[in-house]
């Protein structure tokens, strides 16, 4: 048959119309399916059901089609019928009617399943499919000892997780806060921002576990999958790796290749390692979380069991990676500032990175060496990079890059980053303290309110936010609102004289030296001050307070008494810039001019503003202070100007130059009163 008599044969046989109604028909049907389904909740098996049943009968038409023939007797071979008399009746054109009114439909369903059912849902729920939550599995097993492997396996299946970038996986920090098996779910969901959670259950005997999980849909209260898996307890890790798969399966998320091998990773082939290491996370774990009644012994105790790890296996990159942060925190906070703490972080950090370089952890490890250790910060930066390619739903390593670049004074990219890890964190109190902080930092101080209510509002005994929140309504010149915050936390709340400082830098700033006294009174011979993590001798702050009182010569005594404890510190490393910061006003208290001066420029050059806004700017609000006492007016009045144009509203505001009588000697000047008046928006 020639080519054009084929086609030809096709005309005449209706082909071409049986093709084009079955097209528009089917795809009335696939609309149905689509759009229809899901609102009454029919599996999606079904749906891919009808659309394979669809273009397999496609051909199957097409052949009935060559072979038959619709006429007024019925359906008939082509072969029995006469076309030419056929053609000859007069053309029925209800076909193309059934065609337009399909069409018609399918488009309506289209539209309607576009902008109908999905948007209705989208208003009234905007949370993600592919969200979810793991809240803290029950402990079953008799041993209440075991409570570290439980939640240990908890944490390793919210980390293996959190490796898929198609999901949004909540960290623990926000889950921890909630019991096992609540009877809110759906509140629970609503509050974390997820519409499924994953609860669980663990029970341990001997050398065999038991994990029971189930993952419910909250809206609907539907189980999406449930199991429970029995298995000999060296099998642990091949248990938490199928639990993800199978979430992951269960909410249709797509692993990358690659995930899909990060999911399955086994971290040591060891049991006693692993155990170890569990236990050793259980306490890092209290240390995180601010849990630890005393940090500096549950921190050897958390040191020693990874250490212990990675004895039983040499190859256990995970646990050198986690001994790694552990050092370089403890390191950075002052529980442990010695130099071998920060090699030791290093030292493990290369260690992880050697035996796995593809380690998420180690990254993330190695960037805070560089950071906490040497504020090298573009290597650290590189290498919160990295960590976040392979944990994109890490609200750590998004924290990690925001606090760089706060000290890089990049803070509209640090409250961008801060968001997204209390999107991933939202129950984490420290977040919200944290996003802040950095409006006070920017001296954006009505935005900073609400976030410190957030944090509140988490953690009603969160005192140090409290401490936060006087600071910044102090800087903003509210002294009244800073006052009722201060009377909120009990006199003995004190955590390392933060209060008592607070307390006596409001009453200063009031010009109210005796309740400034009254607040050192109980105070231990160190304070900290909160906004540059520092520790300040008590002797230089009632010193500052006798000064304001007049009382020159027990000032002077309190003087000395600080020189002596601060020229003690600067010798060591860590304490040096702090120490000779503190030295500037501590040698203009004393009338010695030259030795102010050049303690106050060492501090701002170990340390500049430009490296670190936020603690080196405090150096130099110092420094502008010792100027202004000394009468070195306009290198004070510099001073001030450049920090009024960087992001240092922690240490230095207009209003703070109104107010505060460390200025007094600036008071007449004009320039300075050009500079405290706040500018016009």
């Amino acid at each position: 048959m020639k080519i054009d008599t084929f086609f030809t044969e096709l005309k005449r046989r209706n082909v071409y119309k049986v093709a084009v109604a079955y097209a528009i028909v089917g795809w009335l049907l696939v609309q149905v399916a689509t759009q229809v389904f899901p609102f009454f909740e029919i599996p999606n098996w079904a749906v891919r059901l009808v659309v394979l049943a669809i273009v397999i009968g496609f051909p199957i038409a097409l052949v009935i089609a060559w072979a038959f023939e619709l006429t007024p007797e019925g359906l008939k071979r082509t072969e029995d019928v006469d076309l030419a008399a056929a053609a000859q009746r007069p053309r029925h054109r209800a076909w193309i009617v059934v065609v337009i009114i399909a069409g018609a439909m399918s488009l309506g369903l289209f539209m309607l399943g576009r902008y109908g059912f999905r948007e209705k849902k989208s208003v009234s729920n905007e949370t993600s499919a592919k969200s979810i939550a793991v809240l803290p599995f029950e402990n079953l097993s008799r041993d209440p000892d075991n409570a570290y492997f439980v939640d240990g396996t908890q944490d390793e299946i919210l980390t293996r997780l959190a490796k898929i970038s198609a999901l949004k996986v909540i960290s623990r920090t926000s889950t921890t806060r909630y019991t096992s098996h609540p009877d809110n779910l759906r509140q629970i969901a609503r509050e974390l921002g997820v519409a499924n959670i994953l609860e669980g259950s663990v029970q341990r005997a001997e050398g065999a576990v038991r994990v029971n999980v189930q993952l419910i849909e909250t809206e609907t209260d539907s189980h999406l999958w449930a199991e429970t898996y029995d298995r000999d307890i060296k099998n642990i890790f091949s248990v938490e790796s199928e639990i993800a798969q199978n979430v992951a399966d269960a909410l249709r998320a797509k692993l990358l290749p690659e995930e899909t091998a990060r999911v399955a990773n086994v971290p040591t082939k060891n049991p006693e390692a692993y155990d170890l290491f569990l236990k050793a996370e259980y306490f890092a774990y209290q240390i995180y979380s601010a849990t630890a009644k005393d940090p500096a012994e549950t921190a050897r105790n958390a040191a020693g069991l990874y250490e212990s790890a990675v004895g039983a296996d040499p190859n256990f990159a995970l646990a050198y990676a986690r001994l790694a942060y552990l050092k370089a925190r403890i390191y950075w906070y002052n529980t442990d500032p010695s130099p071998q703490a920060i090699d030791a972080a290093r030292k493990a950090a290369e260690r992880a990175l050697a035996l796995q370089p593809e380690l998420a952890e180690a990254h993330l490890s190695m960037g805070y060496v560089h950071y906490w250790g040497r504020r090298d910060y573009d290597a650290a930066l590189a290498e919160f990079d990295k960590a976040r390619k392979t944990l994109p739903n890490s609200a750590n390593v998004l924290t990690a890059s925001a606090f760089v670049h706060r000290r890089q004074s990049k803070m509209e990219q640090a409250l961008d980053e801060l968001e997204r890890s209390a999107a991933l964190d939202p129950r984490y109190n420290l977040l919200a303290r944290e996003i802040g902080s950095t409006f006070v930092y920017m001296r954006r101080y009505a935005e900073a309110n609400p976030f410190y209510d957030r944090a509140l509002a988490l953690v009603p005994d969160d005192f140090e936010t409290q401490v936060y929140r006087v600071t910044m309504l102090q800087m903003s010149g509210d002294f009244d609102a800073a006052s009722r915050a201060l009377a909120t936390i009990p006199a003995d709340i004190d955590p390392q004289g933060s209060v008592s400082f607070a307390r006596w830098q409001l009453a200063l700033a009031m010009h109210q030296p005796d309740v400034a006294l009254v607040a050192l009174e109980h105070a231990p011979s160190w304070l900290l001050s909160i906004w540059p993590n520092s520790l300040e001798p008590v002797a230089l702050l009632r010193a500052q307070a006798l000064v304001q009182k007049g009382e020159i010569g027990p000032a002077r005594a309190a003087f000395l008494e600080a020189q002596q404890a601060l020229e003690g510190l600067l010798g060591k490393l860590r304490a040096q810039a702090d120490a000779q910061s503190y030295l500037a006003l501590v040698y203009a208290g004393l009338g010695q001019k030259e030795a102010a001066l050049e303690s106050g420029l060492r501090a701002t050059e170990n340390l500049p503003a430009s490296r670190d806004v936020i603690v080196g700017g405090s150096y130099l609000t110092q420094l502008a202070m010792a100027e202004a006492q000394v009468g070195e007016k306009e290198s004070a009045l510099n001073h001030i100007e450049q920090l009024l144009a960087i992001p240092a509203g922690h240490a230095l505001s207009r209003a703070s130059l109104r107010v505060d009588p460390v200025w007094d000697p600036l008071r007449n000047n004009p320039r300075f009163q050009k500079l405290s008046q706040e500018k016009k928006p």
